[in-house]
Parts: C-alpha cells; sequence; structure tokens
C-alpha cells in the first residue's frame, strides 16, 4: 500500500514539475497558429543584437519560432530538459528558468550577429547545460546519471555552439550553455546533495577509524533515488 501511495505522490510530483514547461510551450504554439493563420511573422518582436529598441526580444525570443519544424525541434527537448529540473531541483527551479531566460537573452544580444534571433533553443541549451554541470559538481549517484542521460541523447547539440550553418543562431545556443554551466556552479550547495553519514563503532576499540585512531567514527556514503529527500538530515 505505501509503495502505491508512494508512486502516486511521485507521479503528481512529476505532473507538476512538467506544467510550467508545458504551458511556455503551449505558448509557443499558439503564437505560431496565429502566424500562419493570419499570414504574419512576429520574428522582428526577436532579438537584434546591440539594438536598445529590441529589448522586447528578452521575453519574446524563445517563445517565437520559424517555422513549424523548428517549434517541433525544441518542443520535446525543452519539455523534458526544464520538467528535470523543477522535479529535480523544485527548491529554486523557477529562478533557473528566470535566469537563463534573462542571462541568455542577454549574452545572445551581446555576442550575436546583427538579425533576429528567435526560438526556445537557447533555453533547451542552457537546461541540458545546467543539468548535466549539476550532476556533476553534486557527485550525486543519482543525478550524474542524469547528466550521462543528457549527454547520450542530447550530446549532439555540442555542435549547435560552432559557426557551421548561417540560418542557426549559434551565439543563442553558446550564451545558452555558458548560462546553464554558470547556473550549475552557481547553485552547487543548493537543492539535492550526497549525503553522508557517521556512526560509532563501540563494539571493536582495535579498529582504525578514517583519522587513523582506534574506534573513531565510520564514513559512508549512501543516495537516493528522489533527491528532494536529501535537502535535510534529521538529526
Amino acid at each position: 500500500m505505501n509503495e502505491v501511495n508512494e508512486s502516486k505522490l511521485e507521479g503528481k510530483r512529476l505532473i507538476l514539475a512538467a506544467t510550467i514547461p508545458i504551458l511556455v510551450m503551449f505558448v509557443c504554439w499558439m503564437l505560431k497558429i496565429l502566424e500562419i493563420s493570419l499570414d504574419i511573422s512576429f520574428s522582428h518582436y526577436g532579438i537584434y543584437p546591440r539594438d536598445f529598441h529590441s529589448w522586447t526580444g528578452l521575453i519574446m525570443m524563445p517563445l517565437i519560432h520559424g517555422d513549424i519544424a523548428h517549434i517541433a525541434a525544441n518542443t520535446v527537448a525543452f519539455i523534458v530538459l526544464v520538467t528535470g529540473v523543477f522535479y529535480f531541483y523544485k527548491e529554486f527551479a523557477l529562478k533557473i528558468l528566470l535566469y537563463s531566460w534573462i542571462f541568455t537573452g542577454l549574452l545572445t544580444w551581446l555576442i550575436g550577429r546583427e538579425a533576429y534571433h528567435i526560438g526556445a533553443s537557447g533555453l533547451v541549451y542552457a537546461f541540458a547545460g545546467f543539468i548535466f554541470l549539476s550532476g556533476v559538481l553534486r557527485n550525486h549517484i543519482q543525478l550524474m546519471a542524469i547528466s550521462l542521460l543528457v549527454v547520450f541523447v542530447y550530446g549532439s547539440m555540442i555542435w549547435g555552439i560552432f559557426p557551421i550553418k548561417p540560418q542557426m543562431s549559434w551565439e543563442g545556443h553558446l550564451s545558452g550553455l555558458v548560462t546553464g554551466f554558470c547556473l550549475a556552479y552557481i547553485y552547487r550547495k543548493q537543492g539535492p546533495q550526497r549525503k553522508i553519514y557517521t556512526w560509532d563503532d563501540d563494539d571493536d576499540d582495535n579498529d582504525t577509524g578514517v583519522d587513523g585512531g582506534s574506534g573513531s567514527s565510520h564514513v559512508s556514503t549512501t543516495h537516493k533515488f528522489f533527491p528532494e529527500y536529501d535537502y535535510k538530515e534529521n538529526e
């Protein structure tokens, strides 16, 4: 019975974690449908680097896409990666989304070519970078496994930060990746951490502990599958 209840609880947490990324992509699709229906383009609401009249692009850039193929390519990756952050790093996931949105846009505005930069792919790179480096920095088994999964599934994205295709905003991709790495480092001490347990060995006074003395405390580490339980140790 407890396993069933825990399974239902985790299902609810997963649904809750997916709510915001799904809503964001819903807005993206509504804007694209509106463009197609009215035969117009919102591309000029994107970021135009070093143009002080394009500040609205900081908000609008991730919501606007060039065509159906563009938005379709971003939809699944965005929902999966952002859901992962909201599930495993729920205490500050909203901040990660907000800062990724703003600073990816700012960096693109600073380093981008003089053209309109649009699409959520910058955020996809930001969250991929955050998830990967966060797992590595925390030395947390489950989070590192997720990091490796991101590399396996989205590893080919690395080519997107190089100026290979003229029509692709590699500057936006690079800006997102740098932003994600920076946020992973800044928040490395918050959220799920590797657990460390200590106990006294009272039965064998001749045992050598971790500090070389006899009868001293032994140290062991363990990991829980759901790291949201790892925030605070019970005294």
